[in-house]
């Protein structure tokens, strides 16, 4: 199949690159209103357009949206317009209202549209829903789920974010709904600044804990920083009434033991995440291709996308107002 890419930065350069080398994929046509395309499109053996409608245009089964959050919408509704498949990185949009009015277009179209939460692909990450589903784990009692960057992103990225709940925590917040099946009711949320005084200024925190209420009862908690310098660190703990396991629990865990003797983990720690979910995101990619082909539906909708948005809302709100915020509150504003 011919597949499309609207944006060349970081990560729709290493989507080109796996893109590339997948046995679906007979050839790529690419854009980017500021990166070399001709470059990347040497590089990847890829087709040079000069803007999102030239790659519609192209007789594309699919497209792959890595362009600014900004540009999400539109590009987003241009494809489903044109009848293509989508896989658009995350967030869907901006800001809540704008990802809502996206779920509205798109909802009855008939066009899949796939948002890129790569966890729902990472093998350690698959293994623990299926536990979760077979029962094996018993009834939950907590979630653990963690996200340890280890350096803050540039001042720049960070003023146009949207906050560490929004950007940041909103990966772990998808993955607690996905790996336990339910819903959040609550949320508690505080923060705090330990370095990089732009992210203060910003109005932003650097460091951040969300205590969720799920609708069954099970507690989940969600850590996050912009400051792990042993490296980057994305894990998650299910604890139930019959066992309890992790994900991310693996020899390249930036973690440092100090118990006496103990050589776990002893591998080189992850540094950063596209190395710590190299997998995961050419699985992702795989789906995609299938849903392309018209062989699957979306592993991960708009609506699913919306869901831990609206997450990150409520701990937004929570953080800046000191008390507990319910998800009713939130939808209701």
């Amino acid at each position: 199949m011919r597949i499309g890419i609207m944006g060349l930065g970081r990560i729709g350069a290493f989507h080109a690159e796996t893109l590339s080398t997948l046995d679906a994929v007979d050839s790529l046509v690419v854009t980017d209103p500021v990166a070399a395309a001709a470059t990347a499109a040497e590089r990847f053996g890829a087709r040079a357009v000069t803007s999102p409608e030239a790659v519609l245009a192209a007789g594309v089964d699919g497209v792959v949206i890595a362009a600014a959050t900004d540009a999400h919408p539109e590009l987003i509704l241009a494809a489903v317009r044109a009848g293509v498949p989508v896989f658009c990185e995350k967030p869907v949009a901006r800001t809540i209202g704008e990802s809502l009015d996206v779920l509205r277009a798109v909802k009855d179209s008939g066009v899949e549209v796939h948002i890129g939460y790569n966890r729902r692909f990472d093998p350690g990450y698959v293994a623990a829903r299926k536990a979760v589903v077979s029962g094996e784990l018993g009834p939950l009692t907590t979630v653990r789920s963690t996200t340890l960057d280890p350096e803050p992103p540039p001042a720049a990225y960070v003023a146009v974010s949207g906050g560490i709940f929004r950007d940041c925590a909103v990966h772990d917040f998808d993955t607690v709904r996905w790996v336990t099946g339910r819903e959040v009711t609550e949320v508690y949320a505080t923060g705090a600044n330990r370095g990089a005084d732009y992210i203060a200024a910003a109005g932003d925190v650097d460091t951040a804990a969300a205590l969720l209420t799920l609708d069954d009862g099970t507690l989940a908690v969600v850590s996050n920083t912009r400051h792990n310098p042993r490296g980057y660190d994305a894990r998650l703990e299910l604890h139930g009434m019959t066992d309890s396991i992790a994900a991310g629990l693996e020899d390249n865990l930036p973690l440092r033991s100090v118990e006496p003797g103990a050589t776990f983990p002893g591998g080189t720690p992850h540094h950063f995440f596209m190395d710590r979910f190299a997998t995961a995101y050419r699985a992702e990619l795989t789906a995609f291709t299938e849903v392309a082909a018209g062989l699957r539906p979306s592993p991960c909708t708009v609506a699913d996308a919306v869901e831990a948005g609206w997450i990150a809302e409520a701990c937004t709100l929570s953080l800046h107002e000191h008390r507990p915020v319910s998800m009713e509150e939130v939808r209701k504003a």
